[in-house]
């Protein structure tokens, strides 16, 4: 199986390259001296606004993407800070007669709503192009409602990693876990260290979503998986109670977590990275689990990534350890040329180059070179996730409707936070993620 080959990878010994790479690949503007790998009309004076809930060194990067759009095509881009949940945000900026262009749109089931609400744009021509020649077919389909494409899946990720700090495993002679019966037992070890082992952003519930998934899709398996995220099985499903014990071996140990149970609904997913690699090898907490885009917020302290900050796989439940990806895309909200133009330059090459240089990004853009990543770990993350082709699973809450998968305080988000509390309750919280589950696919 594609989670199997993805675990298998051995992530930690790779270094930081200092940044040093072949700028030849693709002709971007970045550095490439090559033929460009789209062509882009001409829009001279014409406006297009993006909306997205990226802020900081994402919303930066992004901007890089656009203003190398703006130098192709002569026209100026906006950016429209957005917030969670976006089908709301962009309900309103549609109501007031203001919607952006083009949103970035994170899951699966927003897509899908924008389209049922007659939101969405299907994607032009020359778009299709560069996603029929530069994209597997699943992220096509990912961004298609019933056959029709509307979405173009820029930014991927793989949500399976366990970053940890170097320093503090190895004072507590601690090793890399393979199993989540080595993970806990890890965290046992570090946290006879002095070090509190596991530091959770649970003030953010989409974190929690991604534990739980993870534990799942290695313990249920694939199929089962599939299965939960269509929500052709039930919450109360005994594969259900089998991941939330698993996940309680953790969350019910508040001492292995920084903050305990309180600390970490009150820590939000950067603060969850930073503190796991700031105060040298005595931190508040000494791994975190996330994505790839960890990366970002570590590049906020002054670890290194490779040598202070390593990275592992997420400890296997069942037989492999599991990969889950999600992503972003970008879907036209207006007719026109110029958002089409956007969707196709998202679609190509070019761009995914100037956002894997700067880094803290991964492209589900298989024609990219993966000597454009900063450092050999995002190099090794993204060939991973290149390699698996077809066989990807995507973040199983970013499938469901935003009311139940993607709402803060609500739905699975806040369930999950609940059990974070009182991870004993293993029925109630069954019973709620159900119950909630029910009402968002028949409303």
């Amino acid at each position: 199986m594609v989670f199997t080959a993805i675990g298998a990878l051995a992530l930690t010994g790779c270094g930081d390259d200092g940044g040093s790479k072949d700028k030849t690949g693709d002709g971007a503007a970045t550095g490439g001296s090559s033929k460009p790998s789209v062509t882009l009309p001409k829009l001279d004076g014409e406006k297009i606004s993006v909306a997205a809930v990226w802020t900081g060194p994402e919303q930066a990067n992004f901007t890089k993407v656009l203003d190398e759009f703006e130098a192709r095509t002569g026209a100026t881009v906006t950016f429209v800070p957005a917030q969670d949940p976006i089908v709301n945000f962009l309900g309103t900026k549609i109501a007031g007669g203001q919607p952006p262009d083009v949103a970035m749109i994170p899951q699966v089931g927003a897509i899908q709503q924008a389209v049922a609400k007659k939101w969405a744009k299907p994607v032009g021509a020359e778009a299709k192009a560069q996603l029929s020649k530069n994209y597997a077919k699943v992220w096509q389909d990912l961004g298609a409602v019933d056959g029709t494409q509307y979405g173009v899946y820029f930014k991927a990720a793989n949500k399976s990693l366990v970053w940890y700090n170097a320093k503090a495993f190895e004072n507590a002679g601690a090793s890399e876990p393979k199993t989540w019966k080595d993970f806990i037992a890890t965290a046992e070890t570090v946290s006879a260290s002095g070090v509190t082992p596991v530091s959770v952003g649970g003030a953010d519930g989409w974190t929690l979503t991604d534990w739980f998934e993870n534990i799942y899709l290695s313990q249920a398996g694939p199929e089962k998986y599939d299965q939960l995220a269509a929500h052709e099985i039930k919450w109360t499903d005994p594969s259900v109670k089998d991941a939330l014990t698993t996940l309680a071996e953790l969350f019910g140990k508040p001492a292995l977590i920084s903050g305990g149970a309180d600390g970490a609904l009150q820590t939000e997913f950067p603060v969850s990275v930073t503190q796991t690699f700031t105060g040298g090898d005595q931190p508040k907490g000494a791994m975190v689990f996330e994505g790839d885009f960890v990366s970002v917020n570590i590049a906020q302290t002054e670890a290194k990534i490779g040598t202070d900050a390593k990275v592992f796989p997420f400890p296997a439940v069942g037989a492999d350890s599991p990969v889950v990806t999600g992503g972003d895309a970008a879907v036209a909200l207006k007719d026109g040329k110029g958002a089409q133009a956007l969707l196709t330059w998202l679609a190509s090459t070019d761009a995914a180059k100037i956002w894997a240089e700067a880094g803290g990004f991964i492209s589900p853009n298989k024609a990219l070179d993966a000597a454009a990543y900063p450092n050999d770990v995002q190099r090794k993350i993204a060939e991973a996730l290149i390699a698996a082709g077809d066989d990807v699973r995507f973040d199983m809450s970013d499938q469901a409707p935003q009311s139940f998968g993607g709402t803060p305080g609500k739905g699975e988000w806040k369930t999950l936070q609940d059990f974070l509390k009182n991870p004993k309750d293993i029925a109630g919280t069954q019973a709620k993620l159900e119950s909630d589950a029910a009402k968002a696919w028949t409303s």
